[in-house]
């Protein structure tokens, strides 16, 4: 049962695809109050009780102990003390209740991080919808709540092989030369992504021809050796005279605009930009129709980027910074003055201020920015999914984003981030898929091997052996890092061996995902949802059900030949590695210390369940799906 309540006079987020009667906000059951323009709600937390939720943040499954942040942010560096991400993912589950929020400013949750025993929930702002959702276990609250917020994006088939990233892979040498090395190994490929600097000067929709002659023809090579190109695209549209996506989103009004009617000046990658105003229904449909610059020359995978929005400076904030600087020339700076001058500039990114100075049009009103900032992103995402199924029909293009809010889960599928080659990572990953499933996101992954730093291959073969069951399976590294595409370490075996098991199980990981999409359940859960009544099993964290058949328990630390893991009832554990079932054995529940070698991928099968098995291919469409064997 979903019970909804309002107040105020709610922006339309169509985060919900159902219309509920509201009742009025005074009666929600709830402790509430108004606070000086926020709304603010609280709850009692049981002692042992465990909160899900949230989708994309740091931090564990279970939410409590900490304070989080509803706020999209441009932050490369995920580390436990941060309290926002690129999503903001309002859905939170707690004592046999779910609790959405249709609300797309900033929300705070303070879930027993001041007091144990008590969640707070801060909105800024009064003009929201809350749904309270009952049911008689967790999978039954997430189910309605899924039945609210309508279906999950489904990708093409090919979008669930194995995919090569880079910044950059800056000219069509280079992406020749990443697919020429993965099949000299012999390792599954099925897509290498095109970064930044594929563009002409990092502006959306144009490509460098210098890089990338003829790149309609290049892309028909690369597609017929079975590789489909992924180019990202940013939401910043570069401010040049000659540039016709520029000249025409300015000369129609579609950029954000300042209080006084002028166009809001950011700086990205390419300088100063126009940022286009997506909330609105024509600015949609304008920017969705310029991804057909590039579907034209075959492109049918696209990945949507900077878009929370990310903004590095703003014109008016790079003016006052350098004023800063000039007025100190000459000077003996001291100790306060140095840091005054670092934080001019060290803040000149995604700025408060800078924010707070954006409007956007809503229904012929200007609309501060503060009020919407979570819509951007999603929005972005909507306008290319809305163009990819207008135009080619559903499940034809691979979409996914970086910033998103729930509703855009309908559109397109999210990534984690710039994350980081940390082995702790390979954890965190693990534990925002059930979250991010939650909320509707169910293609979704992390940037195998870490974006940031340096990775190396002990640490890149246990992060993909998380990533053969995760949708998006995608090896992705910044610029200045070592190269990590799987060819290039020694031991190409053992990298082939895991990627091959990808590939043997990709019918089952689709046929698994359509059914956790068309029925609005998840793909991977808590143990806790199916062993509510094992105090183990509810706490542990670095486990998760998948489908109704299995259990995933990657190792995640250095050095070690294997880990321990929990079962809750006796299962069969396998370990594949290649075309090869390397063991098989049952175990019952309790305690076990398993060994894992770096090319094996453990998988734990239920009682009575069996998960079928293909020959693997270098390509998800070599696969013959009909040859399988089922295991155990």
């Amino acid at each position: 049962m979903i019970q909804r309540y309002t107040s105020g006079q709610p922006i339309a987020t169509d985060a919900a695809v159902r219309e509920l009667p509201a009742e009025t906000i005074e009666s929600f059951p709830f402790a509430h109050r108004r606070d000086g323009g926020r709304f603010v709600f609280s709850f009692p937390l049981e002692k042992d009780e465990i909160v899900y939720g949230l989708g994309e943040t740091v931090r564990g499954i279970n939410k409590r102990g900490w304070l989080y942040r509803s706020f999209c942010s441009d932050d490369p560096y995920h580390s436990e003390e941060k309290h926002a991400l690129y999503g903001a993912h309002n859905f939170l589950l707690h004592g046999g209740c779910g609790i959405f929020i249709d609300f797309p400013a900033e929300i705070r949750w303070d879930i027993g991080y001041t007091r144990a025993d008590e969640a707070v929930i801060t909105l800024d702002g009064e003009d929201f919808d809350i749904y309270l959702i009952s049911g008689a276990t967790p999978r039954d609250i997430v189910r309605e709540f899924r039945a609210l917020i309508g279906p999950s994006y489904i990708p093409p088939f090919w979008a669930f092989g194995f995919q090569q990233s880079r910044w950059s892979y800056h000219n069509a040498e280079a992406v020749r030369n990443v697919i020429r090395g993965y099949d000299e190994a012999g390792i599954p490929l099925d897509a290498v992504y095109l970064d930044i600097d594929y563009m002409d000067h990092f502006k959306s929709f144009t490509v460098n021809e210098d890089a990338f002659p003829d790149f309609a023809q290049f892309a028909a090579g690369v597609r017929a050796q079975g590789i489909h190109l992924v180019p990202i695209i940013d939401a910043g549209v570069k401010k040049e005279e000659g540039y016709r996506v520029y000249e025409e989103g300015r000369d129609k009004g579609y950029f954000c605009r300042n209080e006084d009617g002028s166009d809001f000046e950011g700086g990205v990658w390419p300088g100063a930009v126009g940022f286009p105003d997506f909330l609105r229904p024509e600015v949609r449909e304008w920017f969705g129709e310029q991804y057909r610059f590039l579907t034209d020359m075959g492109i049918d995978g696209f990945w949507n980027d900077m878009n929370e929005p990310a903004i590095f400076y703003s014109a008016k904030g790079l003016e006052k910074a350098l004023e800063k600087a000039a007025g100190l020339r000459g000077q003996n700076v001291d100790l306060k003055q140095f840091f005054t001058l670092k934080d001019a500039f060290g803040n000149l990114s995604n700025s408060p201020e800078d924010y707070a100075s954006i409007y956007h049009e809503i229904d012929g009103r200007p609309v501060n920015h503060l009020r919407v900032h979570n819509l951007c992103g999603a929005s972005m995402t909507r306008a290319a999914g809305e163009f990819f199924e207008r135009e080619f029909g559903k499940e034809k293009i691979m979409l996914f984003s970086r910033a998103s809010i729930i509703g855009a889960h309908r559109y397109g599928g999210i990534w984690f981030g710039d994350n980081h080659s940390w082995w702790q990572h390979i954890l965190l990953c693990l534990k925002m898929l059930p979250s991010a499933n939650m909320c509707g996101f169910l293609y979704c992954g992390a940037d195998l091997g870490g974006f940031n730093g340096d990775a190396t291959p002990d640490l890149l073969l246990r992060f993909l052996a998380l990533g053969v069951f995760t949708p998006l399976m995608r090896n992705h590294s910044a610029l200045g890092t070592r190269n990590q595409e799987c060819f290039r370490f020694e031991n190409t075996g053992d990298f082939r061996d895991v990627i091959e098991v990808r590939y043997r199980l990709i019918p089952w990981l689709y046929k698994t995902f359509r059914r956790a999409a068309e029925e609005g359940d998840m793909m991977f859960r808590p143990r806790s949802f199916d062993y509510p009544d094992d105090p183990v099993a509810r706490e542990c964290e670095t486990q998760l059900m998948l489908g109704e058949e299995c259990m995933i328990a990657p190792v995640y630390e250095q050095n070690v030949s294997g880990r321990t893991v929990y079962l809750p009832e006796e299962m069969v554990f396998v370990k594949l590695s290649g075309s090869r079932i390397t063991a098989k054995e049952v175990l019952p529940k309790g305690l076990h210390y398993v060994r894992v070698a770096l090319n094996e991928v453990p998988l734990f099968i239920k009682k009575g369940k069996s998960v079928p098995l293909c020959r693997p291919a270098l390509r998800t469409a070599l696969l013959d799906t009909e040859m399988t064997e089922l295991i155990p």
